[in-house]
């Protein structure tokens, strides 16, 4: 099986390139290797890959049309498309809007068209986001809920990706599946998230922002258990028939809501050091708790969330470590 994973550089790219050489998958990796965060970070996860025999990445950006579909008619072979790469970061859709349209709608059409051109082409996976759930107050969320109230610019254009998915499957009969994906931490992540920027932070003795005076829950999820669900659905396509629009969308979580400040203790009791807090209000476009409902990916992909925080945060810290040769 040849697949495409666009982002292959990223966090969640990299492991699941990883997992898919490891299962004996050819992988053609797309990533622009942009500076959102340290590209020297990326350029390691991707020595990673190269070394590996298989895997070949192309360095280019989702949103360039004629690069893309020219890769893309150049290796005929591909059957299925994993696409991750987005810009990333709640926040930082405050500061340079423009971005996100840019990588994450323009992004997602031109890799569903490129999706078109290939002869044997069975799936499009594609990431979404658990900020599509925005303002929704009923825990935990679910597949069913209402999502047309996001809170984020980030928020709006992940689920502006949903819909475009959705639109191709119902005028293509092109199996889409877009994974929600809870709050992701583990080894090579990505130095913008809580569990990179609260450890770095404490490293350099330095204090921690904690957001909403602490009061806060995510569903922290493991970034092997989110790899096993990515390849599940990956392997797993929509029925396509008459009368039936094969796209789908799923929640993958913990289905475990940990306390923010929970999570900052087990940061530090996995580095050994204290952490210094600067309690906050809560940030605008951010929400109190996320809580993932994965009955229909249980039961679907077979997705089964085994890592908590307690096994999850020294594991990473035990990467971090190592990385900056502590």
């Amino acid at each position: 099986m040849t697949v495409l994973v666009t982002g292959a550089a990223g966090f969640i790219g990299s492991h699941l390139s990883m997992r898919l050489l490891d299962r004996g998958d050819e992988v053609i990796g797309i990533d622009n290797m942009n500076s959102y965060y340290d590209v020297r970070l990326k350029e390691a996860r991707l020595a990673r890959l190269e070394a590996r025999e298989g895997f070949r990445v192309a360095r280019i950006d989702v949103q360039d049309r004629e690069a893309v579909h020219a890769l893309v008619d150049d290796n005929p072979s591909i059957t299925g498309i994993v696409h991750l790469a987005a810009q990333a970061g709640v926040r930082h859709s405050l500061v340079d809007p423009y971005s996100y349209v840019d990588s994450n709608v323009m992004g997602q059409v031109v890799m569903l068209e490129a999706a078109r051109r290939l002869p044997d082409f069975a799936h499009f996976c594609y990431a979404s986001s658990s900020s599509v759930y925005g303002a929704n107050t009923e825990m935990p969320f679910s597949i069913d809920d209402r999502v047309d109230r996001p809170v984020s610019l980030y928020a709006a254009t992940k689920r502006a990706g949903e819909l475009i998915a959705r639109s191709y499957s119902h005028l293509y009969g092109l199996p889409t599946t877009g994974l929600r994906y809870f709050t992701v931490y583990g080894p090579w992540g990505r130095p913008d998230m809580a569990a990179y920027l609260f450890a770095d932070a404490m490293r350099n003795g330095k204090p921690i922002h904690v957001f909403n005076n602490g009061d806060m829950s995510r569903d922290f999820t493991y970034i092997d258990d989110i790899i096993s669900g990515t390849v599940a659905a990956l392997d797993t396509p929509a029925t396509v028939g008459p009368d039936i629009v094969p796209a789908r969308v799923y929640n993958l979580g913990n289905e475990r809501t940990e306390r923010l400040l929970d999570y900052i203790k087990a940061i530090e009791a996995a580095l050994g050091v204290e952490a210094k807090m600067i309690m906050e209000p809560m940030q605008a476009g951010d929400v109190q708790k996320t809580s993932a409902n994965i009955d229909a990916s249980r039961r679907d992909l077979g997705f089964d969330p085994k890592t908590p925080i307690e096994v999850g945060i020294p594991r990473f810290i035990e990467w971090y470590k190592d990385y900056y040769g502590m």
